[in-house]
Formats: C-alpha cells, sequence, structure tokens
C-alpha cells in the first residue's frame, strides 16, 4: 500500500478526497503540527485489524499503569486487599 500523508487542515477541506484516496488503495495519514496523528484505511481493513488493534490499546494501558506504579507504588492497592473487597462486595465467593 502507498501511504498519503496529508496536513489536517488540507485534510478537513478535501475529506471527501482522504475518503476516496482510502478506499482506492492508499493509507492516509493525516498529521496536525507536522506529526502524523491518525490514519484514515478501508472499513473492510478495520474490522480486520479491530482485535490486534484491541490488544495494542490494552498493552498501551498495561504499561502506563505499570509507569505509574514504578513512579509511585502506592498508586495502587495488594491484589489480596482488592480479592477480599470483591469477594465481600459480590456473588463471587462461591468461586
Amino acid at each position: 500500500m502507498i501511504n498519503k500523508v496529508v496536513a489536517s487542515d488540507r485534510a478537513r477541506t478535501n475529506w471527501r478526497d482522504m475518503i476516496d484516496a482510502a478506499l482506492s488503495g492508499h493509507d492516509v495519514v493525516i498529521e496536525r503540527y507536522g506529526k502524523p496523528t491518525v490514519a484514515v484505511i478501508p472499513y473492510e481493513d478495520y474490522v480486520a485489524l479491530e482485535e490486534t488493534l484491541q490488544d495494542i490499546r490494552d498493552a498501551r494501558e498495561a504499561q502506563q499503569i505499570l509507569d505509574e506504579w514504578r513512579r509511585d507504588p502506592t498508586s495502587v492497592r495488594p491484589w489480596k486487599e482488592v480479592r477480599e473487597e470483591l469477594l465481600t462486595d459480590s456473588d463471587l465467593q462461591d468461586g
């Protein structure tokens, strides 16, 4: 695939062209202030990548939580404490 890079102001004024380019096989990367920020791809490609995207987003969130914990270990609660609270507040006591 050929990538097409477009500034956000141009993408805004030529949105239909960005969609047409994506549908014709060009991945369109939109930049804001000279930095790539979003991509426009065909919906079928998005559907094919959706599960992988969720995995990537989950990993990113987990990394942020780990980084926060490394900065301040008191920012999280011990699993034993959380588990006891869950068991007390729910029907999870059976298992």
